[in-house]
């Protein structure tokens, strides 16, 4: 008896100690998972987020040309999905048939298709189900009325995400001018062309929106609007107009094609300004045969320049008066020696006894070439830093990347020999851009006064002007008056009597100098050595408003290589068609004021773009044809283009229902 009760009596106290000893266990357990644990928990809860923050990207803004046509633009397309969990059973079983026929209707699949996918959504619990994707916003406002969708993303399930694309209008033209801007996978950039240099004021400032997880890595918007809505970029005006750009390159175009060159390009600046009115660049693709813009050769290609680079010599003769127009030199039946090295003239046995200025307009190579040794071979310094007063050693601090920096030898330097003064006379042993030449072209043609290339005259926002870009002077006075208009006189000659005879036109004076240069001259033979086709100058001569210069590269010896034959043509064919279509401005009245050509030139463009199953023929006369283009295009008609400039006519016209891949006729004026 006395044994059992005390077994009776430590009962208690074993179940105290295991519930003490469970306590402590607990104890410890929360401590454990509190300190250690914990941690781990915390960061899965982070990495498991069911909210998050996505950015909204803001709308670039867009790039006009001179005369108000649209050359890129934003145009935002929508992704449309269905949270089929979202709407109450009524509102489903109400609405689902209406929204099918709506769907159907707008998409052109049966209504049946769309039943059965948003009840099988509906079945299996769907969040994030695709009912379209890359539509306009046109196309988005339709839908966000239709049935059941019109209650939002919390009643009626309905779920916008939007992206915006970059478009260009007139295609291909002036592409690698005109840029872009492109992020990379490990957040880089890369800028090209006006949109690249000036992205500070095209983009704008991000938006924010809310996203909520759906699970699987699907999110959804929390809320129907953005919780910060984004701020569009502002608008670029360049200084490129329509007109003139696609007479470049259509020249430029034919004239590759013609001579089965390799590439090439085109650039005219208006002379006082300096604003550029065209610039084409244009190469072969070694695959297909076309031509298409791929890089801009035009400030980025430095090369020998041949014989446009003469007139850099002739202005350092005069200005520092080593010689004068009127001075004779022998030709020396074609051919001057300097040490062992020959030089020739184009022309077999010479011009005999000519004067300078007649050396300079028939392109004689032995006749600057002796003038320029003879006046600078005791102080060879005093030519190339009159070369460096010129901008030929020095990048010209374009906007633009991808400047290519000339080379200019320098007396003393590694590079410098006996050869190199008479060698640069006749532009060779140096290298520069066809910006670089046509830069000095202008000069001579602007009285001297040396500017800036140009290519953008002002950043708006819509109809408010934020920033206005006035001409910049490189260089006030790049010789005396009284030598400019020798030059000038010079360079009429070299048209109207000397190697650009076939530049001349009856309505127009031109000045200008033909260059025909072996690149990589004296580099060895074969396929490293080939020649370019140049042509440099402005008009009219009396006046000048444009300069232009034309560079073919490689093209087909078999057929002609000289630049009277090659880049001639192209440059007479701009200067005709600019002297007598396009009236000469320089001057805007009302900077301010928009445009209503560039009102109508988006509305126009943005009507197609933003309507996909527009079936109407529109009305295009009027327009300039590298708008027009794109616009049929993209409606599916095969467009054949007649002439140049503005659409006069349509073989369809509007207002007819358009059939797919029929060929509508555009007559230009």
């Amino acid at each position: 008896m006395a044994i059992g009760n005390k077994s009776i009596y430590r009962s208690p106290y074993i179940v105290s100690l295991l519930i003490v000893a469970m306590a402590i266990g607990i104890i410890y357990r929360l401590i454990h998972i509190q300190s250690i644990e914990g941690k781990n928990l915390k960061a899965k809860a982070r990495n498991e987020k069911r909210v998050r923050e996505d950015v909204v990207p803001a709308n670039k803004g867009n790039i006009y040309s001179a005369d108000g046509s649209l050359l890129a633009t934003s145009v935002p397309v929508f992704e449309i999905r269905f949270d089929a969990v979202a709407p109450s059973n009524e509102e489903f079983e109400n609405s689902v048939k209406p929204l099918s026929d709506s769907l159907s209707k707008m998409f052109n699949k049966p209504s049946s298709f769309y039943s059965s996918l948003l009840r099988k959504s509906r079945a299996n619990n769907s969040r994030y189900v695709l009912l379209a994707r890359g539509l306009s916003y046109t196309q988005y406002v339709r839908v966000k009325g239709f049935p059941m969708l019109k209650r939002g993303p919390y009643k009626g399930g309905f779920i916008a995400l939007q992206k915006t694309v970059r478009q260009h209008p007139i295609g291909q033209i002036a592409q690698r001018t005109i840029g872009y801007e492109r992020k990379y996978e490990d957040n880089s950039y890369g800028r090209v062309g006006i949109e690249g240099a000036f992205s500070q004021y095209l983009n704008g400032v991000d938006g924010k929106r809310k996203m909520q997880s759906l699970g699987k890595d699907q999110w959804k918007p929390i809320n129907d609007e953005n919780e910060v809505e984004p701020i569009d970029g502002k608008d670029i005006v360049s200084t490129i107009d329509v007109f003139i750009q696609d007479i470049a390159h259509h020249a430029l175009l034919k004239a590759l094609e013609d001579y089965n060159a390799d590439h090439g390009c085109v650039i005219v600046m208006e002379v006082e300004t300096g604003a550029i009115r065209a610039i084409s660049n244009l190469g072969k693709n070694s695959t297909t045969g076309n031509y298409f813009e791929s890089i801009n050769y035009a400030i980025s290609e430095k090369h020998e320049p041949g014989s446009t680079f003469k007139v850099a010599a002739l202005l350092a003769l005069l200005e520092k008066q080593k010689s004068d127009t009127a001075r004779i030199y022998d030709t020396n039946d074609g051919v001057v020696k300097f040490y062992n090295a020959r030089v020739r003239d184009s022309k077999w046995g010479g011009y005999g006894k000519i004067s300078l200025a007649r050396g300079i307009e028939v392109s004689s190579n032995t006749v600057i070439t002796q003038a320029v040794n003879e006046g600078f071979k005791d102080n060879p310094k005093e030519f190339t830093d009159y070369l460096g007063s010129l901008w030929m050693d020095k990048g010209l601090k374009l906007p633009l990347k991808g400047e290519g920096i000339p080379y200019i030898p320098q007396p003393g330097e590694k590079g410098w020999s006996g050869l190199a003064l008479p060698w640069m006379a006749f532009g060779y042993g140096l290298s520069v851009t066809p910006m670089h030449t046509l830069t000095l072209y202008n000069a001579i043609a602007n009285n001297g006064v040396m500017v800036k290339p140009q290519f953008v005259s002002a950043v708006k926002e819509f109809d408010q002007t934020v920033l206005t870009f006035d001409p910049v002077v490189l260089n006030p006075q790049i010789a005396s008056l009284d030598v400019i208009k020798q030059v000038q006189d010079v360079l009429v000659n070299a048209v109207s009597r000397g190697t650009g005879k076939k530049v001349g036109s009856k309505n127009f004076t031109v000045a200008g100098k033909t260059g025909t240069a072996q690149v990589n001259y004296g580099g060895g033979k074969g396929k490293d050595m080939y020649y370019s086709s140049s042509f440099a100058g402005f008009f009219p001569a009396e006046n000048p408003k444009y300069s232009c210069i034309v560079v073919i590269h490689r093209p087909d010896r078999n057929k002609s290589y000289y630049g009277a034959d090659v880049s001639g043509p192209v440059f007479k064919k701009i200067a005709q068609k600019i002297y007598t279509d396009v009236p000469v401005t320089t001057k805007v009245e009302d900077f301010d004021a928009v445009p209503t050509s560039v009102v109508e030139d988006y509305s126009n463009y943005d009507l197609v773009v933003q309507d996909q199953n527009l079936d109407i023929m529109p009305d295009v006369r009027g327009m300039f044809v590298m708008d027009a283009l794109p616009l049929l295009e993209n409606l599916g008609l095969q467009v054949e283009v007649k002439g140049i400039g503005k659409v006069k006519k349509q073989s369809i016209p509007k207002g007819d229902k358009i059939e797919k891949n029929k060929k509508v006729i555009l007559e230009l004026s």
